[in-house]
């Protein structure tokens, strides 16, 4: 019988294998897309990002990124330094590429099956007829293991979504820049030196050029050979718990909120640590609460940030709002940036 299985091929799912196997457990992963796995997303590791990877050996090449800037079209902007150390931009298929290889390297087994049935044993689980300790849900915003054991809760609200296309042009700041126009917000993360990477994010049916005509300032600057567009969305998630039997959900799969304050990388990798450390001491109850408190400062502070800026005064006025307290936003920016601890 395997120890574990995980569903999910991207960093999360990587990673939570990394960790397995390096725990001497059994483990293989399913993931039925092909090579690098690429995905609509802001490709900006904070410094908890990078602390994740550290543990696990895990160092990509990217770009180095000092911290958070804000800008408005007034040409009005806020600035706040990375307190932990820097960041780093990073290509999401480098990303993968970059967790791939020591996971080979430990041998392994990719799985190019999806999981299509799950039933818990008591004991163990039968994924798609196989026996196993655990699995680990690892599989995206959408993920077919949280709807095929009924976790699946509809969320209500905005329907965000996201869309990004990288620039071929060199960088023009070490920051990850958030744009803010009326309707919409664009992330600028460099993530080499001849390539940079722009994210939208914004409300159904709009589309990446349409979306950018609402910023003047970063429309001016984007003078380079641009890729196709890649989307995600919608991005708000609801799971019903994040442990069912020896089930455990991490990353998107457990649940999301928003793409708005940048920290989904650093979640998951911190998720899938803790997941597989109950995994090992055969406590898969104790996950619930562990990733509940390791997300719970980033839902609070991106449900309250969305909330403030769906008001039309309140969004003109934040990144003038946040140049006049910058003490405040650099707190804020750091409390989401630092190292993630996993609660005991």
């Amino acid at each position: 019988m395997r120890d574990l299985v995980v569903a999910g091929g991207g960093p999360v799912g990587l990673a939570a294998a990394l960790h397995a196997a390096r725990a001497g457990l059994d483990v293989s992963v399913r993931e039925p897309r092909q090579g690098p796995v690429d995905k609509a997303c802001g490709e900006g590791l904070m410094p908890g990002a990078l602390a994740e990877l550290e543990a696990l050996s895990v160092d990509p090449t990217g770009h180095r990124l000092d911290g958070i800037r804000y800008l408005d079209g007034s040409g009005t902007q806020a600035e706040a330094t990375f307190r932990f150390g820097p960041g780093r931009g990073v290509r999401r298929t480098t990303l993968h590429a970059a967790l791939s290889e020591p996971l080979a390297v430990a041998g392994v087994d990719v799985d190019a099956r999806p999981v299509r049935s799950v039933r818990d044993e008591g004991d163990h689980l039968l994924v798609d007829g196989e026996a196993t300790r655990y699995l680990v849900a690892a599989d995206g915003l959408h993920s077919p293991v949280r709807r095929l054991l009924g976790l699946e809760v509809a969320a209500g609200g905005r329907r965000r979504f996201g869309l990004r296309r990288h620039v071929e042009q060199a960088p023009w700041a070490p920051y990850v820049e958030v744009h803010w126009a009326a309707g919409a917000e664009a992330y600028v993360t460099p993530v080499a030196g001849d390539l940079i990477g722009v994210a939208v994010l914004t409300d159904a049916g709009t589309g990446f050029e349409e979306a950018l005509e609402g910023f003047t300032v970063l429309r001016e600057r984007l003078t380079g050979p641009r890729s196709k567009v890649m989307g995600a969305g919608p991005l708000r998630q609801r799971a019903r718990r994040r442990v069912a039997g020896r089930v455990l959900l991490v990353g998107d799969a457990a649940g999301y909120v928003d793409a708005l304050t940048g920290e989904g990388i650093a979640i998951g990798l911190a998720q899938a640590r803790a997941a597989v450390a109950c995994v090992v001491a055969d406590t898969p109850a104790r996950y619930e609460e562990q990733a509940r408190r390791i997300g719970r400062q980033h839902e609070l502070m991106t449900h309250a940030l969305l909330m403030a800026t769906a008001r039309p005064p309140v969004r003109r006025r934040l990144v003038a709002t946040a140049a006049r307290a910058p003490w405040l936003f650099s707190a804020a920016v750091n409390q989401l940036a630092r190292p993630i601890e996993v609660p005991a």
